[in-house]
Order: C-alpha cells, then sequence, then structure tokens
C-alpha cells in the first residue's frame, strides 16, 4: 500500500508565502512524475505544477513565475513553493504520484489526502 502525506497548508494574507510537502511511503519500487494539483470549491481539480524524475517542470500558465515544485528522489518527497500568493489560489491542494509497484510494469496512480490553502485578500 502506498501513502502520500501533504502538510503546510493554511490560511495567509495575499502576497506572502506557503510552502507544501508530500511525503511518499509504502510498496514502490521507483516514482515516475509527480505532481500538485488542487480544487478550489465549485471547480473541477486542475494541475499546478509537475516534475518528472528527471526534474523537468510544468506549471499552469496562473502559478508560473510564482510557484515552484521541487522533488528528493531520495527521501521520496515533494514540495511546492508559493509565493506571491493571490485570493485565486485557495483550494484544496492534492499531492500526486506516479509509481511502479515491485515486481510490476507500468505506473498506478496514488493520491493524498489533500491539504488546505486559504489566501485572504
Amino acid at each position: 500500500q502506498v501513502q502520500l502525506v501533504e502538510s503546510g497548508g493554511g490560511l495567509v494574507q495575499a502576497g506572502e508565502s506557503l510552502t507544501l510537502s508530500c511525503a511518499v511511503s509504502g510498496n514502490i519500487n521507483s516514482i515516475n512524475a509527480m505532481g500538485w494539483y488542487r480544487q478550489a470549491p465549485g471547480k473541477q481539480r486542475e494541475l499546478v505544477a509537475a516534475i518528472t524524475s528527471g526534474n523537468s517542470m510544468n506549471y499552469a500558465a496562473s502559478v508560473k513565475g510564482r510557484f515552484t515544485i521541487s522533488r528528493d528522489n531520495v527521501k521520496n518527497t515533494l514540495s511546492l513553493q508559493m509565493n506571491s500568493l493571490k485570493p485565486e489560489d485557495t483550494a484544496v491542494y492534492y499531492c500526486n504520484a506516479d509509481y511502479t509497484p515491485p515486481l510490476r510494469t507500468g505506473y498506478l496512480a496514488a493520491w493524498g489526502q489533500g491539504t488546505l490553502v486559504t489566501v485572504s485578500s
């Protein structure tokens, strides 16, 4: 069983910063892409940022230049540094990892439970 546990969410004012963290544990052979998604009230879940095992990064246009994704392939952790936060960044943020279980080929997707980020104006 694979677990993803997010931390670091909270309430901040517009213009402030937060760092989200995600720890991956369990029966894993390897992790491919990892990413942060978010879901605001009444909206669909959307990709915020993604990073491959080779550290290629991809960002949503709305966060490019403000958010930075990073990963530690030894510790199996994922981070999201969020600067210059805006009220429209308010959402539940989810960690995602595409992983290969032992003795298997191909990838499975695992999700965390989410952490709430609230940005007040």
